[in-house]
């Protein structure tokens, strides 16, 4: 019963809202119908103003209007001018979605040069980077043009030389975005044969590796010769070094201290006819030039800024084409060149020089030689409170003892016969490579301790034989033993100015 008297009472409210509403209508379409009849009546015999008419309207109206509704929403941001699909007919008439792709910014660079270097009276070497990925999924080529100087006194045109340009990747696949290029340029006939000088241009085309729809040639200027300026009793001249050193990028924090020892104990060494080539890739920092200084001064260490490299991700610090640059740049200027890091000693026995074991191997345009491995954690324990004292050379002395297992070497070469180069040896060369160099010399290598700044020596030990680390060491004071014969020379060489030298 309660519900039918809620029903009737809805039912009535809902009859009193609409007769409201009604009645409003109602008036205003009676006002509607006086205004046009008040058009037909004359001015003159009735009147009536818009302030009347809104005050009666006024009066009429009881309830507050009705609100007027929210503005529409504005229009849709124009379509996009960039078309990434479009609904078209395919051969067999049928629709189909047809994708569209939009690259943006730039890709690797095809190729970035270093340096380009006469190889002989009608052969050059171009070294440079170039995207590893279009090396190893495509196929770019390169050429090589040689343009003469025009000579003045005469009309004749200039005759282009062209010849097909090998490429050569010595980093043995390590590359990551770059990759190392060799490019050789022999030409049939004898460049520069009047000496009126010229230039050396390389394209290098992408051949569709890439971007399948573009073949991208670019033309790079690598080489320019100016007149009476070329030597051509070089290439058979005797060599101004016996012994040259070409060193990788430095980088990181390095020990001045141990670059001090290691540059020391290698002019000794070599001797007076030897020259070393070192590379800046940020590691020659302020204190490690202080000790690097001297030596420059006496003609036998040379240094080459090469921190713009770091720009170019090429794999450690771009050492492929360091070692590279330096073996065209010194080729004629060496009889053997030698390729090994900061943190490893050369040693021949001592009753042998390196010339001796040098001479003895010269049959072969390759050696590659032997390393020991050495703890940069085991000390001796008669150098207890002392080490800090002591060079690295002379307070680490536990050798590596596993046996049995193949461990990187270095090596040395006969420069004028190598195309290129790598780290641990040389695959691009004319004549013969050995490796059977043990007993004759050797390399100590103390890994780690060329960017240790503080001091290494974890424990102190008095025995022939350790273990450390499950790793079994073996007493062996090869180096150690030697140690005052090279602080003596050193200074002899270049006196005391580094005996405050700090790790």
């Amino acid at each position: 019963m309660a519900f039918k008297d809620k029903e009737k009472k809805l039912f009535l409210s809902s009859l009193r809202n609409n007769a409201s509403e009604h009645k409003l209508l109602t008036s205003l379409l009676f006002l509607c119908i006086i205004a046009t009849l008040l058009l037909f009546i004359p001015s003159s015999s009735f009147t009536i103003s818009a302030s009347d008419l809104r005050f009666c309207i006024s009066r009429i109206s009881q309830t507050p209007p009705t609100p007027s509704p929210p503005p529409p929403p504005p229009p849709p941001s124009p379509a996009s001018t960039i078309l990434h699909e479009k609904l078209i007919l395919n051969n067999n008439n049928t629709n189909i979605i047809k994708r569209f792709f939009h690259p943006y910014g730039s890709a690797a660079y095809n190729f970035i040069t270093m340096s380009a270097y006469r190889g002989g009276l009608n052969t050059f070497a171009i070294i440079g980077l170039s995207s590893k990925p279009l090396h190893v999924y495509g196929n770019p080529t390169y050429q090589c043009e040689w343009i003469p100087n025009i000579r003045t006194n005469t009309n004749s045109s200039v005759e282009k030389i062209t010849t097909i340009g090998y490429k050569i990747l010595p980093d043995w696949g390590y590359g990551r975005v770059y990759t190392a290029v060799v490019v050789n340029c022999t030409f049939n006939e004898t460049i520069n044969v009047n000496n009126n000088g010229g230039k050396l241009n390389l394209y290098a085309s992408t051949s569709g590796g890439g971007d399948t729809n573009y073949n991208i040639t670019d033309k790079m200027e690598v080489l320019v010769e100016q007149p009476k300026v070329l030597d051509l009793t070089l290439f058979d001249s005797k060599p101004k070094y016996e012994f040259f050193y070409c060193g990788s990028s430095l980088f990181g924090n390095l020990n001045p201290q141990r670059v001090r020892e290691w540059i020391a104990y290698h002019v000794r060494l070599f001797g007076p006819k030897s020259h070393f080539v070192l590379h800046d890739a940020g590691g020659v920092h302020e204190e490690v030039f202080e000790v690097l200084k001297p030596w420059i001064e006496l003609g036998y260490v040379t240094l080459n800024d090469i921190r713009e490299q770091e720009r170019f991700d090429g794999y450690y610090h771009n050492q492929f084409i360091v070692v590279n640059d330096c073996l065209h740049r010194y080729k004629f200027m060496a009889k053997w060149m030698f390729f090994f890091d900061v943190d490893e000693y050369i040693y021949v026995p001592p009753k042998s020089t390196i010339r001796t074991v040098l001479d003895s191997l010269s049959e072969y345009n390759q050696f590659t030689i032997e390393q020991m491995a050495m703890s940069v954690k085991v000390c001796l324990s008669d150098d207890y409170g002392k080490t800090y004292r002591k060079w690295g050379f002379e307070k680490l002395v536990y050798k590596d003892a596993i046996t049995g297992i193949r461990r990187d070497r270095k090596y040395c070469v006969q420069p004028r016969n190598l195309y290129a180069t790598g780290i641990h040896m040389s695959e691009n060369l004319v004549g013969k490579t050995t490796h059977n160099t043990e007993g004759r010399i050797k390399y100590f290598h103390y890994h780690g301790s060329i960017a240790a700044r503080r001091e290494t020596c974890k424990i102190l030990v008095n025995k022939t034989n350790v273990n450390y680390e499950k790793t079994p060491y073996v007493l062996d004071t090869t180096l150690r033993d030697i140690a005052g014969v090279i602080k003596k020379f050193e200074l002899k060489m270049i006196g005391s100015r580094l005996q405050k030298t700090r790790q």
